[in-house]
């Protein structure tokens, strides 16, 4: 059975590099093994359907929509603007304000490619604008909307938490250490390039302009500090924070900016039909799919291989290999979670890892996953928008996927990183 585990994963390979959209991909692998193995071609709707079932990705277009409408209400201009009173006056100063956007941003979009839409129309012509090479402002822009799926909301917590049963509350927690320092990360680095390229400042500090320009960010920013305060003290569940995360939202457009027309929120709407019905499909095929490579005994065979590789009692060589194995995967499939964890979970449990930590180095190896070649999504988007060529901008994000290496081993090797604060607060 392992030989037709390999199979169908080769076949779903073929079908992404090919050009076959990932549902299609999916379906199709798992139905190559209902042929050759014999089974029950009903599994496949059955498992399907399983796997959107979990109550908990009710979150999910809850926090689509959120971020929707708060894209709508043109809450970017405010939050690059106050990031630049905040960090325009170091070296490279623009570029840093490119990743405080994507941390403010990010922390009210939940999706990676929904901030880099949303912030990169506003960032990388500003930057092309300010001298900076067209392949840096898409690189950077690509790699710092990582950050936005580390700092609650988060679209792929959502779905570890539906597919490991690991609460979503703890994982928000988790990423919010994580996705500060990621955000540290990418400024070093940015430090040294402006450094070795002369990049300079855009002025001077002054509280007056942080406190002018944040008066004007600070309800927007609002919202995952109320996300993370409501879970903090109980005042309600992560299922329920989705939904109080549209009423703010729809609170800010409405009464306060008053930006919110019938036009915007027809298309807030319609987008975040599209993109729940997206992920929801791929959620459902890859628990099929994970189903699948279970009949053939795929986990069984990665525990035992781990087993026999490190025969020691060695935790973290073990969850560097089983990263690893993530992180191939992730330079092909997207969205990798669903699609993955399924065959990695029982080795987790047989190893007795934390499955908040591991949480969180997954969704690292998603956002790296996401601007390593050959598929490289984030990097796709950038740009299209900035009108790069893909392959240069990929040139531009090498300092960036070094550092995105050295901050996952970081995480890997100092696991309090993720789980201080879940722990603080059981």
């Amino acid at each position: 059975m392992l030989g037709l585990a390999a199979l169908i994963l080769l076949a779903l390979c073929v079908f992404v590099l090919i050009g076959l959209p990932i549902v299609i991909s999916l379906a199709a692998s798992v139905l190559l093994f209902l042929a050759f193995s014999g089974g029950w071609a009903l599994a496949l709707p059955q498992q399907t359907l399983g796997g959107v079932g979990d109550y908990i990705l009710i979150t999910l277009p809850l926090f689509i929509l959120a971020g929707g409408i708060m894209n709508a209400t043109g809450i970017a201009d405010k939050l690059f603007d106050f990031g630049v009173a905040l960090v325009g006056w170091m070296r490279g100063g623009l570029a840093h304000v490119d990743v405080i956007a994507s941390v403010m941003f990010g922390g009210m979009i939940g999706t990676s490619v929904a901030d880099l839409a949303g912030s990169g129309s506003v960032t990388i012509p500003k930057l092309k604008a300010h001298g900076y090479p067209g392949p840096f402002a898409c690189a950077v822009t690509a790699t710092s909307s990582g950050i936005g799926v580390l700092i609650p909301p988060s679209s792929p917590m959502i779905l570890y938490s539906a597919v490991t049963g690991t609460s979503l509350g703890a994982l928000f927690l988790a990423g919010v250490i994580p996705g500060l320092l990621m955000a540290v990360a990418m400024m070093i680095t940015i430090s040294i390039l402006a450094r070795r390229n002369g990049w300079k400042a855009m002025g001077t500090f002054e509280w007056s302009e942080v406190i002018r320009t944040g008066k004007h960010a600070i309800l927007p920013l609002g919202m995952p500090g109320l996300i993370l305060f409501g879970l903090m003290f109980g005042v309600f569940t992560a299922t329920e924070a989705g939904a109080f995360a549209v009423a703010y939202a729809l609170l800010l457009s409405t009464v306060v900016y008053r930006t919110l027309t019938l036009s915007n929120m027809r298309r807030a709407l319609v987008d975040s039909c599209i993109l729940t019905g997206e992920v929801l499909m791929v959620v459902g095929f890859s628990t099929a799919l994970g189903w699948a490579l279970s009949q053939a005994g795929v986990p069984a065979a990665l525990a035992n291989g781990l087993q026999t590789v490190f025969p020691f009692e060695n935790t973290t060589l073990k969850i560097f290999a089983l990263l690893l194995i993530a992180l191939i995967a992730g330079m092909v499939l997207d969205p990798l979670i669903p699609m993955i964890m399924p065959v990695l979970l029982p080795s987790l449990m047989i190893m007795d890892v934390d499955l908040v930590h591991f949480g969180v180095l997954m969704v690292t190896t998603v956002v790296i996953g996401q601007v390593t070649p050959p598929v490289a999504i984030a990097l796709l988007v950038a740009a299209k928008i900035g009108n790069e060529d893909v392959m240069k901008v990929a040139k531009a994000n090498m300092p960036f996927l070094i550092a995105l290496f050295l901050f996952l081993i970081l995480l890997v090797l100092v696991p309090s990183l993720s789980t201080a604060l879940p722990e603080i607060l059981k």
